[in-house]
């Protein structure tokens, strides 16, 4: 395959921005444009991103459409709600992927609840392994996870040939994956859910505020966003939605613990009435069937549970299943690397089956060890 992709990364000087040109900076078929920021244009990308060695003298211009015309890609890893303007501005035949949350939600009413802004718009999910019961134009999965010779639409099937992406907040991902096959299936309750993340401070950005600071976050774990706060919650419950449930309540909690980056979720529901005599291989199937076939979701062997330390640099989300029989509830944990498979590498894996890749390419399974 000869196929050179030109791609701009607006927000380059910022953890997901310099986590997308890492990724794509090994991609076969991608030649990156233009990098753009802030406060640090006209400043060299490699005082900001270091790490980044082959595109270290490469000068941050910018960020204006005028610089981000002209390429076949445009990443835009901006604070909420600065894409969309600038997206509304760029030619309808270029790939726009947004790694904030300007576009993920479907509800302009959730938009404004939880963000407080004018909705920019709706555009296609980039989760690809999201279920789906139907698709939005109604069309009805072929049967569910857990049920014998079962066929599940995904999202990935709604994401070739799209020229607009949104890719999912980083602790959706992880909460949506541990849960979804449960919902599919009809296994679970899906109005009494609970969710605790442990989160890496890099999911906070590189904001300079007092609680991420290091002295304040080594030898601490701290809660945020507590009491139904957090702006991924309405994402959680269309994703959910999507999966199946016709309605979804969730208490969702995540910490501050002192690692760079990684989610740890652990999301338990109530095992629904009908399958409250299920066996532990009977709720278990559910989850097999639903991440057999996925490069980049794995279900551990029974009895392994998934470390954030396993994940790291990798786009891969690590999940384990079990069943409490005490409190007749599910229990899934899986871990991510945020800033791959809960940003950056979503982003690639999207934009590689939005252009007709294998959406493999450029991205790895292989975490850092120690």
């Amino acid at each position: 395959m000869n196929m050179t992709i030109t791609v701009a990364v607006a927000g380059a000087s910022g953890y997901a921005g310099g986590e997308v040109l890492r990724l794509l900076a090994g991609h076969p078929e991608v030649e990156i444009g233009a990098l753009t920021a802030h406060s640090t244009a006209g400043t060299p990308l490699g005082e900001v991103q270091p790490h980044l060695r082959s595109l270290a003298d490469r000068v941050l211009l910018p960020t204006s459409v005028e610089h981000l015309r002209g390429h076949d890609v445009v990443v835009l890893a901006l604070p909420h709600g600065a894409s969309g303007e600038i997206a509304a501005q760029l030619p309808d035949d270029v790939l726009v992927i947004d790694l904030g949350a300007d576009h993920r939600l479907a509800s302009a009413a959730d938009w404004t609840a939880f963000y407080g802004s004018e909705h920019a718009g709706t555009w296609p999910y980039g989760l690809p392994e999201l279920l789906l019961e139907s698709n939005p134009h109604g069309a009805p999965a072929e049967g569910r996870p857990g049920d014998p010779d079962t066929v599940v639409t995904r999202q990935r099937e709604l994401l070739a040939g799209v020229r607009r992406i949104a890719v999912p907040g980083c602790n959706v991902t992880a909460v949506t994956l541990g849960l979804q096959p449960g919902i599919a299936a009809g296994l679970i309750e899906p109005t009494d859910l609970v969710a605790v993340l442990a989160n890496g401070y890099s999911g906070a950005g590189k904001a300079l505020k007092p609680h991420l600071l290091a002295s304040e976050g080594l030898g601490s774990a701290q809660p945020y966003a507590v009491g139904g706060t957090h702006r991924h919650i309405p994402e959680i419950r269309q994703n959910l939605r999507a999966a199946g449930a016709q309605d979804v309540t969730i208490s969702f909690t995540p910490t501050l613990v002192p690692m760079a980056r990684g989610i740890l979720a652990t999301a338990t529901a109530r095992l629904a009435p009908e399958h409250r005599d299920a066996t532990d291989a009977q709720v278990r199937l559910a989850w097999e069937q639903a991440y057999e076939a996925e490069p980049f979701v794995h279900l551990l062997p029974a009895g392994q549970w998934p470390t954030t330390a396993a994940t790291l640099g990798a786009n891969t989300a690590l999940v384990q299943v079990a069943v409490d029989r005490a409190a007749g509830r599910v229990v899934t944990v899986t871990a991510i690397d945020n800033l791959v498979k809960g940003t950056a590498g979503a982003a690639v894996q999207s934009m590689n089956i939005a252009l007709g890749l294998p959406q493999t390419l450029g991205l790895t399974t292989e975490g850092v060890a120690p």
